[in-house]
């Protein structure tokens, strides 16, 4: 067994294997936060989807952090190998708890690149915090002044059984073709959901659901966020198999970008669904290289 093994089974349980990562707990108010980092130079963060967490960057953390950055992959509240004093989830919790870490980690300004889940967090950081963000890239997650669209009810048509979670449930199914457009084996989805296996995890899912992600869509709804502006330049990529995220709609629902942000584009990946991460992992390494080299 080689070192990097040994040390990978001291977490609970083990974490799953991924070459070059460094793991480590960040203490900050309530929460001990489970980080992956890689690299050196100026700063990346990767926000992992629901119900994932840092291992869903095992391909594109190494490539971003051999273009010569420093990428850190936190496991959000509820999720991976994180730890929260408090069970119950706040609308901007972990909008919250990522500011903490940033200062905590001596990160003035970073690039983000988040999936879903981390998509949400990272739009609430960005108009919230501006000033300590350089660039974002959103994956398979709409800008926060999108025009809602009746179109995209179908995306949502998950939430129920999420609202109703009960402990002991198998998440199982959230990794299946509605969601991949490349099937995922089985040891894959394993890594992915051994964590609900810690009870506090598997406790988080409806407490997510009710606490935040409900309050969140609730906001999007009404165009909180269009009166706003949306500062750090951001990319928003979508799989083109993607549910009723079609280019059409997409494109639809974010018309008047220029009203509401200061640069933002569009780009879509073929081949591709919700877990863009999984289906196409080098062409979004590629598109946010490309962006952050461009916008940043």
């Amino acid at each position: 067994m080689s070192a990097q093994e040994s040390a990978a089974r001291t977490w609970s349980p083990p974490l799953p294997a991924a070459a070059g990562f460094e793991h480590t707990v960040i203490e900050t108010a309530g929460i001990r936060t489970h980080l992956a980092a890689i690299g050196k130079g100026d700063p990346v963060v990767l926000l992992h989807g629901f119900p994932s967490h840092w291992w869903q960057w095992r391909t594109i953390a190494p490539a971003i952090a051999a273009a010569g950055y420093r990428v850190i992959c936190p496991d959000l509240r509820g999720s991976g190998w994180t730890q929260a004093e408090d069970p119950r989830f706040r609308r901007d919790a972990m909008r919250d708890d990522l500011l903490a870490l940033f200062d905590i980690l001596g990160i003035d300004r970073a690039h983000l690149v988040a999936h879903d889940l981390g998509a949400v967090v990272a739009n609430q950081f960005c108009y919230a915090h501006p000033e300590r963000v350089r660039t974002a890239v959103q994956l398979a997650v709409p800008p926060g002044f999108m025009r809602f669209s009746p179109r995209l009810l179908p995306a949502f048509a998950h939430m129920p059984r999420m609202l109703m979670h009960r402990q002991g449930q198998s998440l199982r199914w959230l990794y299946g073709p509605r969601y991949a457009a490349v099937p995922m084996d089985e040891a894959t989805i394993d890594a992915y959901l051994c964590v609900q296996e810690r009870p506090e995890v598997d406790r988080a899912v409806r407490a997510l659901y009710r606490g935040m992600i409900v309050p969140e869509v609730v906001r999007l709804a009404r165009g909180d966020y269009r009166r706003m502006r949306l500062q750090p330049p951001t990319l928003a990529v979508f799989g083109r198999r993607d549910g009723p995220f079609t280019e059409p709609v997409v494109r639809g629902i974010c018309r008047d970008h220029q009203e509401c942000a200061e640069r933002f584009e569009l780009a879509f990946v073929d081949d591709a669904a919700h877990f863009v991460t999984d289906d196409a992992p080098d062409a979004v390494a590629a598109l946010a290289l490309d962006w952050l080299g461009r916008a940043g």
